[in-house]
């Protein structure tokens, strides 16, 4: 299967601001994340990006819009991976939200948490994962297994996919961390998702573009194959992430 790099938005004016953007219309990337959206083109120039598949909130298409100019990739928006419907929550101050008694369930118990007037966010990881496998299945049709995608969305969803991805209980998810324009890295199996990185805030990314398949009639018999009964995807005993991974 192919490689999906997981990028959250660059920093926005919410952000900065204490507040819980949500699904408000209008917010966009302040100046720092303006510069990290044009810093993403050049930490992707090793990276041979097949497709570009982003949220429909401005702050992500404003965050991709400098990477598919300068490709000439046309992304496809995704209303799946849009930003968790907060519902009453929606441009509220976090530390008003500090008060209400849904923060302690949001922090301990997130399988649980529905937001008034909004979703609940077991509904978005199911929403979010059903949308990353779908395109990564598309996407390794199109363009086949070494093919190396991109996918922006925001915070709370791309930790549920990563919750996921590493087979968390969602009520897990508030360990992981990711920093508004970190890029993190999911290569998909037959059997099994491997996290390869998580969080990456400046790390080169040349290393996650899979080496290009060997021809059955190239291999010289020294590595395992699924004649020996191991198949693609499957992970190496001593750490290795898999065998044709």
């Amino acid at each position: 299967m192919a490689t999906v790099v997981l990028l959250r938005h660059a920093r926005s004016t919410a952000n900065n601001a204490g507040r819980l953007a949500g699904r408000s219309p209008g917010v966009e990337l302040d100046e720092t994340g303006r510069k990290q959206a044009e810093g993403l083109v050049e930490r992707l120039t090793a990276v041979p990006v097949a497709a570009v598949v982003c949220s429909p909130m401005l702050r992500c298409e404003q965050t991709i819009a400098p990477l598919v100019a300068s490709r000439g990739l046309t992304p496809v928006t995704e209303p799946s991976l849009s930003e968790v419907d907060y519902g009453d929550w929606t441009n509220r101050e976090l530390k008003e939200l500090g008060k209400e008694k849904l923060w302690s369930v949001v922090q301990a118990h997130p399988s649980a948490a529905v937001f008034p007037g909004g979703e609940g966010l077991a509904n978005v990881q199911a929403r979010a994962v059903a949308a990353v496998r779908a395109h990564d299945a598309r996407i390794t049709e199109e363009h086949g297994p070494s093919a190396v995608w991109l996918l922006c969305s925001h915070g709370d969803v791309l930790k549920a996919i990563l919750a996921d991805a590493l087979g968390q209980h969602l009520d897990t998810f508030q360990r992981i961390v990711v920093n508004p324009a970190s890029v993190s890295v999911v290569q998909y199996t037959e059997t099994r998702p491997f996290v390869l990185r998580m969080n990456d805030n400046g790390g080169e990314l040349a290393s996650i573009v899979p080496p290009a398949p060997k021809p059955a009639d190239s291999q010289d018999g020294s590595q395992p194959s699924e004649a020996d009964g191991i198949r693609p995807g499957d992970a190496v005993p001593g750490g290795d992430p898999g065998t044709t991974a």
